[in-house]
C-alpha cells in the first residue's frame, strides 16, 4: 500500500513545527471549520454544517487533552472549562441549527488565539533579547 504524498507532506508539516505554532494552528483550524459550519447553516446545508461542527469539536477536544493540568493549575482548569463550554455550545448550535451560537464560539476562539499570539510573541522577544541584547518591541 502506497502512502499519499500529500498526506506525508501534511504529517511532516505538523511534526516539524514548535508546540506554540501547533497550538496556533489548532486555533486557526477550529476557527476555519466553525466559520464554514456557520456558512453551511446559513445556506441550510445541514449535513455539511454537522461535519464541520464535528471537526471543530474534535479540535477543541484536542486542545482540552493537551492541557497540563498538573503544572497549569488554575489557568489550565479555566481553559478546560472554557473549551468544555465551547463544545457544549457547538452541540447546541448543531441541534438548533443556530449560527449565532457558532459565532459565540468563533469569538471565544479568536480571542484565545490572539492572546496566545501575544504571549508567544513576548516570550520569543524575551529570548532574543536575552540572547543578543536586541530590542524587538515597538
Amino acid at each position: 500500500m502506497s502512502v499519499n504524498p500529500y498526506q506525508k507532506y501534511k504529517t511532516a508539516q505538523y511534526s516539524t513545527v514548535s508546540p506554540e505554532q501547533l497550538l496556533l494552528m489548532l486555533y486557526e483550524g477550529a476557527i476555519k471549520y466553525a466559520r464554514q459550519a456557520q456558512k453551511d447553516m446559513e445556506e441550510r446545508n445541514v449535513e455539511a454544517a454537522n461535519n464541520k461542527l464535528k471537526k471543530t469539536e474534535d479540535i477543541i477536544s484536542e486542545l482540552m487533552v493537551s492541557l497540563n493540568m498538573d503544572e497549569g493549575g488554575e489557568i489550565a482548569q479555566n481553559l478546560y472549562n472554557l473549551y468544555d463550554y465551547m463544545n457544549r455550545r457547538l452541540i447546541q448550535a448543531n441541534i438548533r441549527k443556530d449560527p449565532g451560537l457558532v459565532d459565540e464560539v468563533i469569538t471565544l476562539l479568536t480571542s484565545l488565539k490572539e492572546s496566545w499570539e501575544e504571549v508567544i510573541g513576548r516570550a520569543r522577544n524575551q529570548v532574543l533579547q536575552n540572547a543578543g541584547g536586541l530590542n524587538l518591541e515597538g
